[in-house]
């Protein structure tokens, strides 16, 4: 919403949830019109080795940038969280976010990651559900309660911003799941086109749903100075969105697993693949700070518009114009303009989180002082008006 514009940002969420529920149903026909169960084999299928190349690639990077943002955001939430029990100070190892992701690989990440079968992870997943309601409950709560005394940005409520095509990418990488589609697919009870329509409609739905929420929410309360990472924002010593940031810490730490599924689908001695995986992407997330739009334009993007639609466009045996055709010439060009001007957006104006930074409006002091220069500022340009 910050970098798009709250309106703009809201229909672009609506339409990027759109694209992503059509894009798994039409992954699965093309599955179904290929004969194939894997994105893999379908997209060598439909343009041989060299798509076959490209996918794997997007595939396995996804997930593997996903579960390294997902490392970060572990590190910078949960050390606020450690920071709030008595006797744990500054220099306490549980303040070490790099101590925290360690930790937390070791004890949950890995084992969670060791089963076979995605199947498992369904109760795994319930929980996860359980704990994205309850942050949200904390958010709207605090919309109410703490907005009051966050000042608002300027600007703060205009339509459209230039960082648009930015704001699809890190849309793009929260619905993406097109790279375990199969995976889930295969994993219901009778996997039939119509059952999975069911599941894919509901769970996008869902998902829109508590996003907007989410985007509303939180951008009603910070406007213009909302971080990558929402509970960036709250201060340390708000106890209430502590207990928002363990539940989001646990939320991170059991959705981890289901990438680490996507990328060890080669499914060759698993377990000493989920092993090197997990700890080559914790040296990796102890070096570098990846952003989620990122990963979004250059990964989720393709995998989202493109590569679906333009596998059903090689298979499908209907006329030009039939709807599904229209619609995925559609979606296919609006993935390469997002893919490429976004990837050129990133680049010149990357954004950053403060990873464990206290807000300005924590502080009283500072609050008043940024208060008092907005009101100076409005004074001087109603002076000038008149």
């Amino acid at each position: 919403m910050k970098e798009a514009g709250f309106p703009l940002g809201v229909l672009l969420l609506f339409g990027v949830a759109y694209i992503t529920d059509y894009s798994i149903i039409l992954l699965i026909k093309g599955g179904n019109l290929s004969g194939t169960n894997t994105y893999q084999e379908l997209v060598r299928k439909t343009y041989g080795l060299v798509g076959y190349l490209i996918l794997s690639t997007l595939q396995f990077l996804y997930p593997f940038i996903a579960m390294i943002s997902y490392n970060i955001i572990t590190g910078d939430t949960l050390t606020k969280v450690f920071q709030r029990i008595p006797g744990v100070g500054p220099d306490n190892v549980l303040t070490d976010r790099h101590f925290i992701i360690l930790l937390t690989t070791i004890v949950f990440t890995l084992p969670i990651s060791l089963y076979r079968d995605i199947a498992k992870l369904g109760k795994v997943s319930l929980i996860s559900l359980i704990l994205t309601i309850v942050i949200l409950v904390i958010v709207m709560v605090r919309t109410v309660t703490f907005s009051p005394e966050v000042p608002k940005s300027e600007n703060a409520w205009i339509f459209a911003k230039s960082n648009a095509v930015q704001a699809v990418g890190v849309m793009s990488f929260a619905f993406i799941c097109n790279h375990n589609s199969f995976l889930i697919y295969g994993s219901l009870e009778e996997p039939t086109l119509k059952n999975w329509s069911r599941v894919t409609h509901v769970s996008v739905s869902l998902a829109v749903v508590i996003s907007v929420v989410f985007a509303a929410c939180g951008y009603m309360t910070f406007t213009g100075y909302t971080e990558g990472d929402i509970f960036e924002n709250y201060c340390r010593d708000d106890n209430f969105a502590t207990f928002g940031r363990f539940c989001y810490g646990v939320t991170v730490i059991l959705t981890f697993p289901l990438e680490c599924f996507v990328t060890r689908e080669v499914r060759i001695y698993y377990i000493l693949l989920s092993t090197m995986l997990i700890y080559i992407n914790n040296i990796l997330t102890l070096l570098i700070h990846i952003v989620a739009e990122f990963n979004g334009v250059l990964s989720a993007t393709p995998l989202v518009f493109i590569i679906p639609t333009a596998c059903y466009l090689r298979l499908s045996k209907e006329r030009w114009n039939h709807s599904d055709n229209l619609i995925s010439c559609l979606i296919l060009a609006v993935g390469v303009l997002v893919m490429t001007v976004g990837f050129v957006l990133t680049i010149l104006h990357p954004q950053e989180c403060s990873h464990g930074k206290e807000m300005f409006y924590c502080f009283p002091s500072n609050v008043s002082f940024h208060n008092i220069c907005l009101g100076f500022s409005l004074c001087i340009k109603l002076l000038l008006l008149n």
